[in-house]
């Protein structure tokens, strides 16, 4: 693969991840923008996996108790704040992974891999984002987040399987209408992140490197990289504006960009 097409890839990835903008709508788009063939599963995992470390290492110490929480759960110490965390993120796992499976088997996951389907989520689930930011003050914090909250956010994760909706973004948009803060909310849904994208890069990522050649793995570990790096500078920007600025700059780039995506496809 040309290495501007496999940057451009691992940077489009690396920002996109993580800003409520939808990374895969992105990923399909960019090789019909670009007038190149898909860029195939191999670069998809390496990608991603660029962009789990990046939010690893940026959020490390959840992270590291998330880990620590797992061992202990494992050694049947349930009573830390670790394996609570643990725990709350596995629930929160679940959703996805089963209706995951569900548009795999129906075939519905290739079927929605389509303009059409990404030019009105992006619109519909930004303007739904919109809507649950601006309801009004809201307090609650990451150490309020519990059971039941974990599976409603993990539901709402589930639908981010619909291309273009963004899984930052849906997490986002289910915490702010949970009452969190800003800053709280995009912590969790980051946090929730690392689960989702780490069974999907086992999941896909045996398959695609046992048929890689040299070449194939070579072009993975730039890609990977490159995400990596700009997943970490987007990580930082984002959770500084988030201090000062609303979700409302990513819902205009959405509901412009859903309308040039619905302009195309019923043109």
């Amino acid at each position: 693969m040309p290495l501007l097409h496999l940057l451009i890839l691992a940077i489009v990835q690396g920002i996109t991840e993580f800003l409520p903008v939808s990374s895969s709508g992105h990923l399909i788009l960019l090789p019909n923008v670009m007038g190149v063939a898909d860029q195939g599963q191999l670069i998809d995992v390496a990608v991603h996996i660029g962009t789990l470390g990046a939010v690893i290492l940026f959020f490390w110490k959840d992270s590291k108790s998330a880990f620590t929480g797992l061992f202990h759960l494992a050694t049947g110490n349930t009573g830390t704040q670790s394996a609570r965390l643990a725990l709350l993120l596995i629930i929160a796992t679940i959703p996805a992974v089963l209706f995951g499976l569900v548009l795999k088997l129906s075939g519905l996951s290739d079927a929605m891999r389509n303009i059409t389907v990404i030019g009105w989520t992006m619109l519909a689930f930004g303007i739904l984002l919109y809507i649950a930011d601006q309801r009004g003050a809201q307090s609650r914090t990451q150490s309020d987040w519990g059971m039941p909250d974990a599976i409603k956010l993990g539901l709402w994760q589930a639908v981010a399987l619909i291309p273009g909706t963004s899984r930052s973004g849906i997490a986002i948009t289910g915490a702010r209408f949970l009452g969190y803060k800003r800053e709280d909310g995009t912590r969790i849904a980051m946090l929730m992140s690392i689960p989702v994208i780490l069974s999907s890069a086992v999941l896909l990522g045996v398959e695609a490197v046992a048929e890689a050649n040299a070449a194939g793995l070579r072009d993975g570990a730039i890609a990977a990289v490159f995400s990596f790096l700009t997943a970490l500078l987007a990580l930082s920007l984002m959770m500084r504006l988030l201090r000062s600025v609303s979700f409302t700059p990513y819902v205009i780039y959405r509901v412009i960009l859903g309308l040039i995506l619905l302009g195309v496809a019923y043109s």
